[in-house]
C-alpha cells in the first residue's frame, strides 16, 4: 500500500499536506466515520482524494453543487486519475455504461447529487459496486440547522445499512456546534472522530464600509489596494454592469455567473487566474474548485444571507498568508433588502400550491399522473406564461422539492457529444457528395478518441479553427452525417429539469411540513439578524462575532478589522485633530460625508459628531443642495 506522502506528491506534486489534513486522511484510513471542519481554502478534496487513491474500491462523492461536480472531476482526469459524475441530463444508456464502469473497477471516484440517492434503481446499482468510502461534502447542508438544507441528504444515513464497514467522511467549511451535532446524529457516525481548524484568520482584516455610492467606494478600494480581487453580487446581470463601470474607470476586470457556457467560464477564470484580468465581478458560483493564492481584497457589494456565506466568500482572500482584506460595503437599503429575501425566499403556502397546479399543467401532468418523470423546464417561459414574480417562484419550486413533490435540477449546460454508429470497414467506403461533411467526418476521427464505443463530448469552435470552416459548417455537416445515420450528434445545449417525484396530487392535499416551512424560516430570520448585527454593529471585533457565530470564543480583538483600527486610532488622536483635517479638506473644495469619511483615518462617529460642531459654530457651510460642506475661509 502507498503512502498519503506518495500518493500527495505524485498526483499532486507537493512535498507536505496542510494543517490538519493528515489528521484527517489517516483517521479516514484507520476506518473511522469522520467530520472534516476546514474554512475554506483549507484543501479539503485532498482529504479524501489520497485515501481514495489508496483503498481498494470505489469513492463515492455526494455533493449539492453540480458545477463543483464537473470541476474536480476535470481536475481528477487531468491527473490521469479515473473519475466521473452523474447529472440529470444523461441518457439511460450513458448512465448504463457509468455504472458499468463503476462496477468493474474503472473508476475510482464517482461524484453525485444528494437527490440522487432517492432513486431506488440507483441505490439498487449501488449496492452492486464495491464502496472503499462515502464522502459527504457541504455536509452542513445535511442539517436542519445549516444554511442551506437539502433533505436528500439524509437518505445517506439509509445507504449506510448495506455498506456497514464503510466510512463515512463529512466535510464541511461552515458548521456552527448545534449544526456539528446534527451532522454526526444524521449521519450515524459510529466513535466519530472530529477535526477542526481554527476560523481565525491572521492575514485577513474584515472591514465594513457604509456608503451610498458603491460603485465609487469599490473603485476607491480597488485602486488603494493592488493585487489580484473578487467582487461579490447577487444578481447575473450586475456582474457585468459593475465589470464594465470598473474598465471605463481603468481597471481591468471581467464578469463571471453560472449561466456561462463551460468554455466561457474556463476562459475567464484563466485569464483571472493568470494575472491577464485583475478583477473578476461574480455571484457566488464563482470560487468553487479555485484556488488563487494572491487574492488580495474580496469585495461584497451586495451583503449575503448568512455569516456562513460571508465567510466563506471573504476566505478565498490571502491564502498565500500575506496581508488580505474582506470589505463589505453597506447601504442604507440594505436592511430592508436583506429582511424582503425572507418573504421571497417563503411564500404563502397558496402560491406554492398555486405554482405547484400551475406547473403540472405547464408540463401536462395529469392527476395521479407523472410518478419519476422527468421534463425539460424553461423558468423564465414557466413565469412568463403565469405571470408569476421570480424570487418568490424560484423559491416556492425549491419548497416543493424539499417536501418531495418535485425534483427541480436548475439550468445545466450540456456540451455537444457525438457516438459514431457506423462501423470502421464502413466508413472506408462512405464518401458524400459534399465536400464539407467529408472534411469534418475526417477532422472527427483525428481529434477525438472512443467515439465508436460511447458518446464523446466535442467543440466544434475548435473543429472549425484547426479545419478552417465555420460553426455554421460544422453544424450542418453534424447533422447531415446524423441523417445519414453515420454517426449521432446531440448539439450543445443549456437546460433546466423537473422531475415528478409523486403522482400529480390536488393542491388542497399538498402539504408542506413544519420543518420545511416554519423552522427553517425562523432559521434564516436568525440568520439574517447575525448577518445585520455583523454589518450595522460598530463596537465590536468583526472577527470575534464572526468566530463566536462559529462556536469560538476568544478573549482578545483581531487588531486588525475596521473596528479595532477605529479604536487605536481614536486613542492616538483629539478633537483638534479631526476638526483641523476637516476644515482643510473642506477649504480645498467642496465635500460630502463619504469624501471626509473615506479620506481621513478617523471613526465615521467623530467625522459626524465634529462636522456637526463645525456647522453649529459658523466654521463649516452646508449645502442642502449638493450634501456638500464647504469652508468659508479662503485657501492661504
Amino acid at each position: 500500500m502507498r503512502s498519503p506522502h506518495e500518493i500527495l506528491k505524485k498526483y499532486w506534486g507537493y512535498d507536505s499536506f496542510r494543517p490538519l489534513q493528515e489528521d484527517i486522511i489517516q483517521s479516514v484510513l484507520a476506518g473511522n466515520d469522520t467530520l472534516g471542519l476546514m474554512p475554506t481554502g483549507g484543501g479539503k478534496s485532498i482529504t479524501f482524494q489520497v485515501p481514495g487513491m489508496i483503498l481498494d474500491g470505489l469513492t463515492l462523492v455526494v455533493t449539492p453543487i453540480i458545477s463543483l461536480m464537473k470541476d474536480q472531476v476535470d481536475n481528477l482526469l487531468e491527473r490521469r486519475i479515473k473519475a466521473c459524475y452523474l447529472y440529470a441530463g444523461l441518457s439511460f444508456s450513458e448512465t448504463k455504461k457509468v455504472f458499468e464502469k463503476c462496477r468493474f473497477g474503472k473508476y475510482k471516484f464517482l461524484y453525485v447529487s444528494p437527490e440522487r440517492l432517492c432513486s431506488k434503481s440507483f441505490v439498487d446499482q449501488l449496492r452492486l459496486m464495491n464502496l472503499s468510502m462515502i464522502v459527504v461534502d457541504e455536509a452542513h447542508c445535511i442539517s436542519q440547522w445549516g444554511y442551506d438544507f437539502r433533505p436528500s441528504f439524509l437518505q445517506i444515513a439509509s445507504i449506510r445499512q448495506y455498506f456497514p464497514d464503510t466510512p463515512v467522511l463529512a466535510l464541511t467549511a461552515t458548521a456552527t456546534e448545534v449544526v456539528v451535532d446534527d451532522i454526526v446524529r444524521q449521519l450515524e457516525f459510529r466513535k466519530p472522530a472530529i477535526f477542526k481548524k481554527s476560523f481565525a484568520r491572521d492575514n485577513l482584516s474584515y472591514v465594513v464600509r457604509p456608503t451610498d455610492e458603491k460603485i465609487r467606494e469599490l473603485v476607491h478600494i480597488l485602486k488603494s489596494v493592488s493585487g489580484s480581487a473578487i467582487v461579490y453580487v447577487r444578481s447575473r446581470t450586475r456582474t457585468k454592469e459593475i465589470a464594465d463601470q470598473l474598465i471605463r474607470f481603468g481597471i481591468s476586470a471581467d464578469f463571471y455567473h453560472a449561466g456561462l457556457y463551460v468554455e466561457d467560464k474556463a476562459d475567464k477564470q484563466n485569464k483571472w487566474k493568470s494575472g491577464e484580468i485583475r478583477v473578476i465581478v461574480a455571484t457566488n458560483a464563482f470560487g468553487m474548485g479555485i484556488d488563487k493564492p494572491d487574492v488580495r481584497v474580496v469585495v461584497h457589494v451586495d451583503i449575503p444571507n448568512s455569516l456562513e456565506e460571508y465567510y466563506q466568500e471573504a476566505g478565498r482572500a490571502g491564502r498565500d498568508g500575506k496581508r488580505s482584506y474582506a470589505v463589505l460595503l453597506t447601504g442604507h437599503n440594505d436592511e430592508r433588502t436583506l429582511r424582503r429575501h425572507i418573504t421571497d425566499s417563503y411564500p404563502e403556502r397558496d402560491f406554492i400550491k398555486m405554482v405547484y397546479e400551475m406547473l403540472c399543467n405547464h408540463l401536462h401532468v395529469a392527476l395521479g399522473e407523472g410518478y419519476q418523470h422527468q421534463y425539460e423546464f424553461n423558468f423564465e417561459l414557466f413565469c412568463r406564461t403565469f405571470k408569476f414574480p421570480i424570487l418568490p417562484t424560484h423559491s416556492a419550486l425549491k419548497l416543493l422539492t424539499q417536501a418531495g413533490y418535485i425534483e427541480y435540477i436548475e439550468e445545466m449546460d450540456h456540451q455537444s457529444r457525438v457516438m459514431i454508429l457506423a462501423t470502421k470497414e464502413e466508413l472506408y467506403h462512405i464518401h458524400t457528395s459534399n465536400a464539407d461533411v467529408d472534411k469534418v467526418l475526417q477532422a472527427l476521427l483525428r481529434t477525438y478518441t472512443g467515439l465508436f464505443s460511447d458518446y464523446v463530448f466535442i467543440n466544434e469552435s475548435v473543429l472549425s479553427f484547426r479545419y478552417g470552416l465555420t460553426d455554421q459548417q460544422i453544424y450542418d455537416a453534424l447533422i447531415e452525417l446524423t441523417r445519414l445515420r453515420i454517426l449521432h450528434y446531440i448539439p450543445r445545449k443549456r437546460t433546466a429539469y423537473i422531475v415528478i417525484t409523486t403522482s400529480r396530487e390536488e393542491p388542497k392535499y399538498l402539504q408542506i411540513p413544519l420543518t420545511i416551512y416554519e423552522h427553517q424560516r425562523e432559521r434564516m430570520e436568525q440568520r439574517i439578524e447575525s448577518v445585520i448585527g455583523y454589518a450595522f454593529g460598530s463596537s465590536v471585533c468583526r472577527e470575534k462575532i464572526l468566530l463566536s457565530y462559529f462556536g469560538e470564543n476568544i478573549h482578545d480583538n483581531c487588531g486588525n478589522c475596521d473596528v479595532c483600527i477605529a479604536e487605536k486610532q481614536k486613542s492616538s488622536y483629539t478633537q483638534e485633530d479631526v476638526r483641523s483635517g476637516i476644515l482643510y479638506m473642506a477649504q480645498l473644495k467642496p465635500r460630502n460625508i463619504e469624501e471626509f469619511v473615506s479620506t481621513l483615518a478617523f471613526s465615521k462617529d467623530d467625522i459626524m459628531d465634529n462636522l456637526s460642531f463645525l456647522v453649529d459654530e459658523g466654521f463649516l457651510k452646508f449645502d442642502a443642495d449638493t450634501d456638500t460642506y464647504f469652508n468659508p475661509v479662503p485657501l492661504q
